[in-house]
């Protein structure tokens, strides 16, 4: 099941893909399809709303407008890792994003002013959506905790990423981490690894992969981090990013202003964005 949330009339709505058609359901977010009960085994714990939108034309929101967490990984695939000339972390590093961070799959991708910065940087991730609250689980259980997966790019602004020991400030800038299209139950695609993952820039490869290449693995992160805090229904985790960011190239690359950023992830979709000044 793919499920979606969708701007119509100036408010969101939730919808459940079927062909060409979002079916519109009686929640106004996927978030709160997920707050009401499990999607994992692909049966919707709300009813449908009455009435579709086309697919195509349709406006997507972000896929989770607000989540209670967006937590990221750092430095967590192997190709990334050997491109910047590190050793694996003995644990996850994490880092956070704010709810003003995304965007929608085919919104804007908004880079700084040039005067703030010209280092943002393209990065590639599969997105674990919870679905249940957990707290304190084992690395077992905590694929129960998936409702299923997406697709994100985590924009990083380099120079401001580097400017302490913190990533906080170069990950977190308005309206830059699209976030979609579609939660792809954990029916169809399990935890997401084993997938193909990749970003283009006009046209051109910049990422290719796969999520086998994951240091830390998806069960790994939700029991991890489920000692930290209690992980709730709609929480975003953004597992890292494989190698061929533009940081590591020789020269160094780029995003510029009307540039087309590509992320897809096998069986998850495509994020399609272009890149303007926020």
């Amino acid at each position: 099941m793919r499920l979606v949330t969708v701007r119509i009339d100036g408010a969101t709505r939730a919808g459940r893909v079927s062909g060409d058609e979002i079916v519109l359901l009686d929640a106004p977010d996927v978030r709160a399809v997920l707050e009401a009960g499990s999607v994992a085994d692909g049966r919707l714990p709300v009813a449908e709303a009455g009435g579709s939108v086309a697919l195509e034309s349709a406006d997507l929101a972000p896929l989770i407008p607000a989540p209670d967490k967006i937590v990221c990984v750092g430095s967590n695939y192997m190709d990334h890792i050997l491109e910047t000339g590190k050793q694996p972390p003995p644990y996850p590093i994490y880092f956070a994003k704010f709810r003003g961070a995304l965007t929608g799959p085919r919104d804007p991708m908004c880079l700084p002013a040039p005067d703030v910065s010209v280092n943002a940087d393209w990065e590639a991730e599969l997105a674990l959506i919870i679905g249940k609250p957990v707290r304190n689980i084992t690395e077992g259980e905590a694929l129960d905790a998936i409702a299923g997966c997406a697709v994100l790019n985590d924009l990083s602004v380099r120079d401001w990423q580097m400017r302490t020991t913190q990533f906080l400030a170069g990950k977190a800038f308005e309206r830059s981490t699209p976030l979609g299209p579609a939660l792809v139950t954990a029916d169809e695609v399990g935890d997401g690894t084993g997938l193909d993952i990749s970003c283009t820039v006009d046209g051109v490869v910049k990422q290719s992969s796969n999520t086998s290449q994951l240091v830390f693995g998806p069960a790994k992160l939700i029991s991890d981090l489920s000692t930290i805090i209690t992980l709730m229904p709609g929480d975003v985790i953004a597992t890292g990013t494989p190698g061929g960011v533009g940081a590591a190239r020789d020269p160094q690359e780029w995003l510029t202003p009307g540039a087309v950023v590509r992320t897809a992830i096998e069986g998850l979709g495509e994020l399609v964005n272009t890149c303007i000044v926020d």
